[in-house]
């Protein structure tokens, strides 16, 4: 297998399934849908299986508690997502929200696919872009697992200003996609088309 495949295989598969990790940690301990739940097959069941009715509060699962991890900076709050990145499309209707995200996340697997197997893998110019595209990739399909399992979203990174301001709760998978884009903007800069030289006067 090319080079360039083991890395796509490798940084696209550990970022599932450290996004997937944390979001069972998270479901576990701050909240109660694992509660009574002993043996590992059963707390999978409940976090991949059709969530319980939305509460009062608007969320499936219950939150138990939050962990503070800088009082006036950064806490680990569980959170649902049924929108996109930051909420977005949120108040569509389910029979349009997941259709709707169901293309444009299988479109956007394949888009990083055909652009990944464009690289060959050895050009030092590329290891931006070599790097960037699994990170996306993986974090997408995080995120996707998520959709197909539930029809939205855990998050519960949140960063804060004092309570005064926050950025919108985030997970890993949407970490990775941040850090994949970013690495995406450097390609482009680096590999920037060079404007063909003048053919030489005999």
């Amino acid at each position: 297998m090319p080079r360039k495949y083991i890395i796509l295989l490798a940084v696209a598969l550990s970022v599932i399934v450290l996004d997937q990790w944390t979001k069972y940690v998270v479901v576990r301990e701050l909240t109660t849908q694992m509660d009574g739940k002993e043996t590992l097959g059963e707390r999978l069941g409940a976090m991949y299986s059709s969530p319980p009715p939305q509460g009062f509060n608007g969320l499936h699962y219950q939150p138990r508690r939050h962990i503070e991890v800088s009082e006036n900076f950064f806490r680990l709050r569980y959170a649902e997502n049924p929108g996109a990145a930051w909420g977005m499309f949120r108040s569509l209707p389910p029979e349009t929200r997941g259709p709707l995200f169901h293309v444009v996340s299988l479109g956007a697997v394949l888009l990083i696919s055909f652009y990944f197997s464009k690289l060959s893998g050895s050009d030092p110019e590329e290891k931006w872009a070599l790097w960037g595209l699994p990170l996306v990739l993986g974090g997408a399909l995080g995120n996707y697992i998520d959709r197909i399992a539930r029809a939205f979203v855990i998050d519960f990174l949140e960063a804060h200003w004092f309570d005064k301001a926050a950025w919108p709760s985030f997970n890993v998978a949407d970490a990775a996609i941040c850090v994949g884009v970013g690495m995406l903007l450097v390609d482009a800069f680096v590999r920037k088309e060079k404007p063909a030289e003048a053919p030489s006067k005999a």
